[in-house]
């Protein structure tokens, strides 16, 4: 009788304490009412037969939606999302309270679905293969974020994750992005040739350049100076040499004996 008398005890105690753990805010309710001050993380004692503990997560949560987004041109683009959102903290209560613990269908997804279809539909669906794309997250973001703060949620950023284009548009695009490509490579291609062209330029006009300060400093004076140094030197060399010349300029015959 006293084990379960002490089983019996103990099982009311552990039904009267509620973990509240970080990442999560507690929201006491008795009788039906809401307390308005939420419960911080650690140990929450109630009374189980009056009292409940309702746990809302403040951690920032990942939503992913499956929908069809509609484009300016009235296609239904395919689509993965990622909703990254978090409660805030102080307003937990005043959700429970005005909204439910399934405030996630009843408002998340409702205002995004509301939100998605309003910004796409001012979009070409190939905008969100491009840069564009980033363009039209960042305004889902923003415009949940205007009907939602008020109510307590934080919209920290809207991912388009996957996109599914109509195969006929899907193929456009890329022949369109190939055709880029070849044009961009023949850009490339005629660059270097006019590049390599420039270099020729520039190297013909030094050789030019070199030739024709050489043969302006070779004046007559100096090429009679060069011939007498050349006759200089000849007559001082101890070897037989026969020199033919003009007078101006020598031409030697080597000694083939020698």
């Amino acid at each position: 009788m006293r084990i379960a008398l002490i089983v019996l005890l103990s099982a009311i105690f552990l039904s009267s304490c509620s973990i509240i753990r970080q990442g999560e805010v507690g929201v006491k309710r008795t009788l039906g009412k809401l307390k308005e001050k939420e419960i911080d993380p650690g140990v929450a004692v109630f009374n189980p037969f009056t009292s409940r503990i309702i746990k809302v997560p403040t951690r920032t949560v990942n939503l992913e939606v499956k929908l069809s987004l509609p484009s300016k041109e009235g296609l239904n683009i395919k689509s993965e999302i990622s909703i990254l959102y978090n409660v805030n903290a102080d307003k937990a209560s005043s959700i429970i309270e005005s909204i439910g613990p399934n405030y996630e269908e009843v408002v998340i997804l409702s205002v995004f679905r509301s939100s998605a279809a309003d910004v796409c539909s001012r979009f070409y669906a190939k905008d969100m293969h491009t840069a564009e794309r980033s363009t039209i997250e960042r305004e889902i973001a923003a415009h949940m974020a205007k009907l939602l703060n008020e109510k307590g949620f934080i919209i920290d950023a809207v991912l388009l994750k996957s996109i599914q284009l109509p195969p006929a548009l899907s193929t456009a695009i890329e022949d369109k992005l190939a055709a880029e490509q070849v044009a961009q490579r023949m850009e490339f291609e005629l660059q270097r040739e006019r590049l390599e062209a420039e270099r020729k330029i520039i190297e013909a006009q030094g050789v030019r350049d070199a030739q024709k300060i050489l043969s302006e400093g070779l004046t007559e004076q100096i090429i009679k100076l060069r011939s007498i140094e050349a006759f200089k030197e000849l007559s001082t060399s101890p070897n037989t040499k026969v020199i033919v010349t003009d007078g101006k300029t020598p031409m030697l015959i080597q000694d083939q004996n020698q």
